[in-house]
């Protein structure tokens, strides 16, 4: 992204070529050169939100995923046509009252979550790490959300990687670093990371203000297992990197006592918030389903009234005694594309509102019991379930797609004697090899299992 050559026709030209490049580069925080400190600062901070909503966008945005459920659509249009004095049927403030009942308490659900995931947030980057300070020249407790790029950060075994760190020394004398990355893929077996090439040479502790090379490395990217670029020494001397050298943020330090390295991606340009897509609105299966319902309902409510205005402009046409009606000029095409809206109205009912208010109380109630169920609290750990996205609890449990394989992860890995030989005398064990056979069998066979939930 940035380079470091002198700038020729003055700072602002040069940064804006610097801004054009396919790489980055990174140097010290402890650089007392002015632009090269103003790059550092227009990296991405290490703090990171994963809310939907902020405090003005709150209710666009919330009405925005709302809408789509097509009964929510359904019903405000009913309301706004109520407000049509030629085909009103209600009182139109009463109409209203539902729509925006059905609306707040999604709205109040949807807000409870966005918070807890607020708070959530606010731990995250709450959280401490050792960062070498330049006024104390020692390394000083920081939260996770002051670090920058550029920044050399400390960790011993069994913490947490703040940002994505190129790693620079090692305490394990062949400068390697084990880590876990269950955080990011689900692994618990141990990964081997290398400190860059040339530096486990030093003998000793890294020294932050000895360090005055320049990393040159790709843009931010969601890619996990790749990761290119080079380190120039103050000789010139260029040494590549690669995935190896890298410490992504999320993994846990493991069986290495410390390490140190430098920090080239934060925030949201780590690697693991890259491949964070962000929050988005999950909908059930049945939400799914209700949509659908709703649509053919809708569907045979406009039968339903087109029939009866239809009905009604023939019997207004063909009607010979209008003394017992009042005097009015409208035609009786007119008066069916009246008595039209005036149906839908009044049929609404087909499509119940209060259907949608009773799911949401069924899910919140849902959420208290699942949140609540002793079954589901680990006394080990003292911790119990949670429920961190409200709209797809009654998906829970429902499986729809089981798969086996043949690597003896649902079936048993089992030796067995068979036979043998013994002096050119064989001894077989006949029952063994009857079921070695139908264990042979189940092992070299592959099962798919096609269930539904419907």
């Amino acid at each position: 992204m940035y380079s470091l050559e002198r700038p020729v026709q003055g700072q602002s030209s040069c940064l804006k070529d610097r801004l054009g490049r396919k790489r980055r580069t990174v140097v010290s925080s402890l650089t007392e050169d002015e632009e090269l400190t103003e790059i550092l600062k227009s990296y991405s901070s290490n703090k990171v939100t994963t809310t939907k909503y902020s405090f003005l966008s709150f209710i666009p945005k919330n009405l925005f995923e709302q809408l789509h459920r097509f009964a929510n659509i359904y019903f405000i249009f009913l309301a706004a046509l109520n407000f049509v004095p030629v085909v009103n049927a209600f009182q139109p403030e009463i109409s209203i009252i539902p729509i925006l009942l059905v609306l707040a308490v999604t709205a109040v659900k949807d807000l409870w979550e966005d918070y807890r995931k607020h708070k959530s947030d606010k731990f995250i980057n709450g959280l401490v790490c050792e960062i070498y300070s330049r006024k104390q020249q020692m390394y000083v407790d920081q939260r996770w959300q002051d670090v920058h790029v550029g920044d050399f950060v400390r960790l011993s075994c069994n913490e947490i990687i703040p940002a994505d760190m190129l790693l620079l020394y090692s305490s394990d004398p062949h400068g390697v670093c084990y880590i876990e990355t269950a955080n990011l893929d689900g692994e618990t077996n141990l990964k081997q990371r290398q400190v860059v090439r040339d530096l486990p040479r030093q003998g000793s502790e890294l020294t932050p203000e000895n360090f005055h090379s320049r990393i040159e490395c790709e843009n931010p990217n969601n890619d996990l297992s790749r990761f290119r670029g080079f380190m120039e020494y103050p000789s010139k001397a260029r040494v590549g990197l690669h995935n190896n050298n890298l410490l992504l943020r999320s993994c846990t330090i493991r069986n290495t006592e410390t390490v140190i390295g430098i920090v080239v991606y934060a925030g949201h340009e780590t690697k693991a918030m890259k491949n964070n897509n962000g929050p988005r609105y999950k909908r059930s299966k049945l939400e799914r389903r209700l949509n659908v319902d709703v649509l053919w309902s809708v569907v045979l409510l406009v039968i339903m009234c087109l029939t009866a205005a239809i009905g009604h402009g023939l019997w207004l046409r063909n009607l010979k005694d209008t003394s017992f009606l009042i005097p009015d000029t409208t035609s009786p095409a007119l008066s069916g594309f009246y008595l039209f809206w005036t149906m839908i109205i009044v049929l609404q009912v087909l499509i119940p509102i209060s259907l949608y208010v009773s799911i949401e109380i069924v899910k919140l109630c849902q959420i208290f019991f699942i949140q609540n169920d002793v079954d589901f609290y680990n006394e080990y750990m003292d911790s119990r379930i949670q429920c961190r996205a409200l709209n797809i609890t009654e998906d829970l449990g429902q499986i729809q797609y089981v798969f086996s394989d043949k690597t003896g992860t649902l079936t048993e890995n089992k030796m067995v004697f068979r036979r043998c030989t013994i002096a050119g005398v064989e001894y077989p064990h006949e029952e063994n090899g009857e079921k070695s056979k139908y264990i042979f069998f189940l092992h070299n066979t592959t099962f798919s299992i096609r269930g539904t939930h419907d």
